[in-house]
């Protein structure tokens, strides 16, 4: 009696390697490792990918950039980031009470998305390499919006002192704990701070012709 056989073929088959889920996650553990051993304004997206094993293209396609990748890694949603990044949208008029109020519902909102960035926030207050993550993340996501909009060639200095500004706030409000600023409302203080912000962002230097 002669019983066919079919071969059980060893080749595997070629393509992107299964489990995208995996992937995801395998540049994710990169990016963290990354971040920690050489901080947010190093890590570059390529080496990233090199790490997690993967083209810079693919951590692209999942992530978009080095900033949606950050967020990623320290839980930030994209929906948090977006609603930052569209209070720059439109014209000057009301631009620092956008800002303000934004990032103020960035802190202090749903705490699915206020609790990462007050974690790293309350990290930073104790570590200094903490510190120039949050710090270099949160100018870079200013610059990113200021850079189009600045009338000469201070825009890091403007993103860098607006950063300086908020993130101040929310240190009195939420981990020093100063009375004032503490019991004070979400409105008043965009009143109070919204002017400055606005000059910050959008008045010429003195003596700049404009």
């Amino acid at each position: 009696m002669t019983v066919n056989c079919k071969p059980v073929s060893t080749v595997r088959r070629r393509g992107r390697r299964p489990g995208t889920t995996t992937t995801r996650q395998d540049i994710l553990d990169a990016a963290r490792a990354r971040f920690a051993s050489d901080g947010f304004a190093t890590t570059t997206i390529r080496g990233v990918a090199a790490d997690a094993g993967v083209d810079a293209s693919l951590v692209m396609q999942f992530f978009g950039s080095k900033n949606e990748l950050f967020a990623a890694v320290m839980s930030i949603s994209p929906e948090a980031l977006a609603r930052f990044s569209a209070a720059f949208d439109g014209s000057d008029e009301h631009l620092g009470e956008r800002v303000v109020g934004a990032y103020l519902d960035w802190w202090e909102g749903p705490s699915p998305d206020s609790e990462p960035l007050m974690a790293m926030l309350r990290g930073a207050i104790v570590n200094e390499r903490a510190s120039a993550q949050l710090r270099e993340f949160i100018e870079a996501r200013l610059l990113e919006a200021v850079g189009p909009r600045a009338v000469d060639d201070d825009a890091a200095l403007r993103a860098g002192l607006v950063s300086s500004m908020l993130v101040g706030i929310v240190v009195g409000r939420q981990i020093v704990g100063v009375p004032t600023l503490a019991n004070a409302d979400r409105e008043t203080l965009v009143a109070l701070v919204a002017p400055a912000v606005q000059s910050v962002l959008t008045s010429a230097r003195p003596g700049l012709d404009c």
